[in-house]
């Protein structure tokens, strides 16, 4: 067998795993599954690169992947679950701007005129995608990490400045493709990257994980795109995937918060957005209060519990003490679920993701569409840290924000405990109205300490 076609069959088997592996990602039961074939595959074709004739620069190439290596195994066996959502948001990121830098290079490296009209027109897909995934990924990783506000963020003016620059790109292209002025693709770079600022500037943090889940396919666009500049088989298969499944996700979570893709993006152009709650929520009314014994008695001689998961769960790192008080509750007879909203948290599966960690057993792990008839019949619904997901003006208040988004069925359980810090509303802003059921019991505090200490109380009934 030549050498071409060994690269060729090599290709195959390297798409065939990245198709098996985003087939794994889509249950919890076989994501690990899905991830070790995904880096399967993704190291089959460095293997082909390293395999392909003509390939220079050896050592430039082996030191830069010793860098990122150093760089990445650290930062990703570090992180914290908080932190999660800003590690994709930068590996996203540096993804985008990988792509644009290929085909960026690529096209400056060919003489002026040599190229045909497709690929500049590829080259231009893979520096404007690119470069806006980077940018809009780099706004986005801020908005995650405080750095600067999460809050939708508008000027005047503001459509009026991604129409301009947006026609100015698709007009610079147009010349870079009709001309020899090769110059205009810096231009375009330069704009791409403004034109992802402006973006994701307007994009509030209540909306953040459907962003995530855009510029994700973003990059696998640009990846794509790249593939065809390069005419190799496997960043196109790769970066396809990508940028459809991406897509797909994006669309899914858009119906999950009950809301259009052009809602979620362009909602806040133009406008200030204010919460209806203060800092602290309503003070006003007055709310149910328990200490931790009354909570563990409430649980303890319940029959059914669904646990309802949220940021503030990850914010306390307290996954692994709620397995610990759901496997103590099942050993006293009691059925415990977890109920798992689309959104919840700040990047799609931010929950999952949780959870795995503390080995929670995948059959309890239950979809909101699946978990929603089960609350009628939950003796208590256990909310840690979730807010908005559970907030029933999604469903009575039309004139709520958030009016329209399918929310878990907290209120239909007969009982409701709700774990928070505080009465400070969540990334909408709104106050939740469930706090002020009469059904709802509120357990203040770390949510780590409070299931800690609820623990205990069980232990000693």
């Amino acid at each position: 067998m030549s050498l071409g076609t060994g690269i060729r069959l090599a290709d195959l088997i390297a798409a065939i795993c990245f198709v098996l592996a985003l087939r794994g990602l889509t249950g919890p039961k076989t994501a690990r599954y899905g991830n070790l074939l995904g880096a399967g595959g993704m190291t089959l074709a460095i293997a082909i690169t390293f395999a392909t004739n003509g390939l220079t620069h050896f050592l430039l190439i082996v030191g830069a992947m010793a860098i990122g290596t150093v760089i990445a195994v650290p930062a990703a066996r570090l992180v914290k679950m908080t932190a999660m959502p800003q590690m994709v948001a930068a590996f996203n990121g540096v993804g985008g701007g990988a792509a644009a830098l290929i085909a960026l290079a690529t096209f400056l490296r060919a003489p002026a005129g040599s190229l045909a009209v497709y690929e500049v027109v590829e080259v231009l897909l893979g520096v404007v995608i690119g470069c806006v995934s980077f940018s809009g990924s780099c706004i986005a990783f801020a908005k995650l990490q405080e750095i600067m506000t999460g809050r939708p963020i508008t000027y005047p003016g503001q459509q009026v400045w991604n129409g301009i620059v947006g026609v100015a790109i698709l007009g610079l292209g147009v010349t870079v493709c009709v001309s020899s002025f090769n110059w205009l693709v810096a231009i375009v770079l330069v704009l791409a990257l403004a034109f992802g600022v402006a973006f994701v500037l307007p994009v509030g943090g209540a909306d953040v994980p459907v962003l995530i889940s855009l510029l994700n396919s973003f990059t696998g666009l640009a990846v794509a795109a790249s593939g065809f500049v390069l005419h190799s088989v496997v960043l196109v298969v790769a970066g396809t995937l990508v940028g459809a499944s991406g897509t797909l996700l994006t669309q899914m979570m858009s119906r999950a918060m009950g809301r259009s893709l052009p809602n979620i993006l362009f909602s806040a152009f133009g406008s200030v957005i204010t919460a209806t709650g203060g800092a602290e929520g309503d003070t006003t009314r007055s709310v149910r209060s328990a200490s931790a014994e009354d909570v563990a008695i409430l649980l303890a001689y319940a029959n059914k519990v669904i646990v309802v998961p949220g940021y503030g769960l990850a914010v306390a790192q307290a996954q692994h003490t709620i397995r610990e008080l759901a496997d103590l509750l099942e050993s006293r007879g009691v059925q415990v679920i977890y109920a798992i909203h689309p959104v919840a948290g700040r990047m799609p599966g931010h929950m999952n993701v949780l959870l795995a960690e503390a080995n929670v057993p995948y059959e309890q792990l239950k979809e909101m569409d699946e978990a929603n008839p089960e609350f009628q019949s939950a003796d208590v619904a256990l909310v840690v840290g979730a807010n908005d997901v559970v907030n029933p003006a999604a469903k009575n208040n039309p004139d709520s924000p958030i009016y329209g988004m399918p929310i878990l069925a907290v209120d239909e359980a007969r009982n409701i405990v709700f774990m928070k810090r505080s009465m400070r509303p969540g990334f909408a802003g709104i106050d939740n109205e469930l706090l002020f059921d009469p059904k709802t019991t509120l357990l203040f505090g770390d949510a780590k300490d409070s299931l800690t200490k609820v623990v205990a109380a069980i232990k000693a009934l």
